[in-house]
């Protein structure tokens, strides 16, 4: 079974840049991180200033580990005062 956690951001044109910046540092740590197999950025073609994380892990045990790991919320601390609306995440199982 494979998790894919989509999380849509909305920056603006200024926190956009030092939001870039934080996922570059941080970007390979959680690529590697126990049960990621897949992570990549994402820009909306409509909205510039707004990204979304597209990754993917073994087991919702895996997500929910990073989620409670001191690299997510090193990570989030930074990144949270940036957004300029609120953030979307959603969870899906794949199927085919």
């Amino acid at each position: 079974m494979t998790i894919v956690r989509i999380v849509r951001m909305h920056f603006s044109p200024e926190t956009a840049a030092t939001f870039l910046a934080i996922f570059e540092k941080n970007r390979e740590a959680i690529r590697n991180f126990p049960g990621c197999t897949h992570l990549e950025l994402l820009r909306d073609h409509r909205s510039p200033d707004t990204y979304a994380t597209l990754s993917h892990w073994n087991r919702v045990e895996d997500l929910e580990a990073y989620r409670n790991s001191e690299l997510f919320t090193g990570v989030w601390a930074r990144v949270k005062p940036l957004f300029v609306a609120r953030t979307e995440a959603v969870t899906y199982v794949k199927t085919l």
